[in-house]
């Protein structure tokens, strides 16, 4: 029942409160539980913790139960601040500065209090603002992969609230409706909204005193976006998201509403239920998952990550890679060698051309997936990629599996095959030495600088999220 080191403060400022409501000094309580007044104060102070013998005495001399002596709540508001700032300034942020501790006294004003505390919530939003580097982030993201990794990119728990909430839309079978998202919204207090002035940092907005979910209007009608949007604004308050105090929290929060908007889209028992059978026919396809589930290629792709593993005994590898190369977004469990910089990021490197992620860009028939079989220095994959295009430029989806598996898929029978040697240079890399030699010195090109490389991440309470503009979005739309 001895309170841990962190509740010392907390039971120093309960016994203080008890002892002044009854009137009595630190000497004439001392004096009840055979204690001097200058240890009894460093037990109000939370500096000395007690035994529990001490603790029965304080109880039964305080006339309160034990019980309530050791709660951890603050006996009261100032005493709650008093906790707060008491904390705040033993935090080492606060210890680096080299600056003395206020003491606070009884005398102290509240507004002094409370002055203080503002400073010290600024000072760390300040100091989580300045950790918000593109450093930390590349190495949150690269801490992320690898747990998701270890776990086959799949999360039971989400899994499980999902087909409870779906079923309870009314959903039975085929894509998730934008009737039955709505219903899902109005079972947990919300209504749609659809808004032409959405701030330009965000992708909805939730008024949560008014129950409202802003969306954008739909750009493409019947598409699975504004479900998703809607969905993943839902699983925030489903999944008992907070505000995150950290990139890494905040990478985990998108990556759980992400995978919740996925799995209500494409239904566990709905979708390993035709997974499974399109196995079994040896016709596994991210063409026909998608098509069945009205989802884009990519989703469909990356939902089949979250199931092959678990459901269909399948270790697979996922892939984006933009126009010229750059890998934008990757999982593997089967060993494909991922490119990776130093700190183990995969974000931002260059696939290798041999790779069917970049030679599908020069296939002429784009409507279609592009198989390819790779041999490389871990083992020959397979693989079937999609490509597409947006307002940024070219990019590709890729699925594909070890040699082995290659054999329930769709399109295994190609006989387009190519050789990778990387992350050896020579293979892809390195000029031949006829063209390094005939053009050192002689070429000068003229590098795009990627905005980027320049561009800190953005200030707001969640990363990327300007709150200002936020806030003034639904002062203007709170009257409605």
């Amino acid at each position: 029942m001895s309170p841990q080191a962190s509740d010392l403060i907390t039971l120093g400022h309960r016994i203080r409160h008890f002892r002044t409501e009854r009137g009595l000094t630190l000497d004439q309580l001392g004096d009840r539980v055979n204690l001097a007044g200058s240890q009894l104060s460093l037990i109000e102070n939370g500096r000395r913790e007690p035994k529990l013998s001490a603790l029965q005495d304080l109880a039964a001399a305080l006339s309160v139960d034990l019980a309530e002596l050791l709660s951890r709540e603050a006996p009261n508001n100032r005493a709650a601040m008093e906790i707060q700032l008491d904390r705040a300034q033993k935090n080492p942020l606060y210890g680096a500065l080299g600056l003395p501790q206020v003491k606070i006294t009884k005398g102290t004003p509240l507004a002094a209090i409370e002055s203080l505390l503002g400073l010290h919530r600024e000072l760390a939003r300040r100091a989580s603002e300045a950790i918000a580097t593109p450093e930390e982030a590349r190495r949150a993201n690269t801490e992320l992969r690898e747990r998701m990794r270890e776990q086959g990119n799949y999360l039971p728990d989400i899994e499980e609230l999902v087909e409870e909430r779906v079923k309870m839309s009314g959903h039975t079978f085929g894509a998730l409706t934008h009737r039955e998202v709505s219903v899902m919204a109005e079972q947990l207090g919300f209504s749609l909204v659809y808004v032409n002035d959405l701030p330009s940092s965000t992708r909805s907005v939730t008024d949560l005193v008014n129950g409202r979910i802003y969306l954008p209007p739909a750009s493409i009608p019947g598409g699975h976006g504004l479900r998703s949007m809607a969905l993943q604004a839902m699983g925030h308050r489903l999944l008992g998201h907070e505000r995150p105090d950290s990139y890494a929290q905040f990478l985990w929060q998108r990556l759980e509403i992400n995978y919740f908007a996925a799995a209500c889209l494409m239904p566990r028992d709905a979708a390993v239920s035709f997974l499974s059978n399109a196995k079994a026919e040896r016709e596994l396809s991210v063409e026909d998952f998608r098509d069945a589930f009205g989802v884009t290629h990519e989703a469909a792709a990356l939902r089949l990550t979250n199931l092959a593993t678990s459901h269909l005994d399948m270790p697979l590898h996922f892939l984006r890679v933009n126009g010229d190369g750059a890998l934008q977004k990757g999982y593997e469990n089967d060993g494909l060698p991922f490119p990776v910089d130093v700190t183990g990021s995969i974000e931002g490197q260059f696939v290798c051309k041999q790779w069917s992620s970049r030679s599908a860009f020069t296939h002429t028939n784009r409507t279609t997936e592009f198989y390819q079989y790779t041999d490389t220095p871990t083992g020959t994959f397979w693989s079937a990629t999609q490509t597409g295009k947006t307002d940024a430029g070219e990019f590709s989806i890729s699925v594909g599996v070890p040699f082995a598996q290659s054999k329930w898929f769709r399109g295994r029978e190609t006989t387009q095959r190519a050789v990778s040697r990387c992350p050896d240079e020579s293979c892809c890399r390195r000029p031949n030495s006829e063209a390094a030699s005939r053009w050192a010195g002689r070429a000068w090109p003229s590098a795009r600088l990627h905005a980027n490389v320049l561009s800190p991440l953005p200030s707001g309470t969640f990363p990327g999220v300007d709150d200002m503009e936020v806030y003034e979005f639904l002062e203007a739309h709170a009257a409605e």
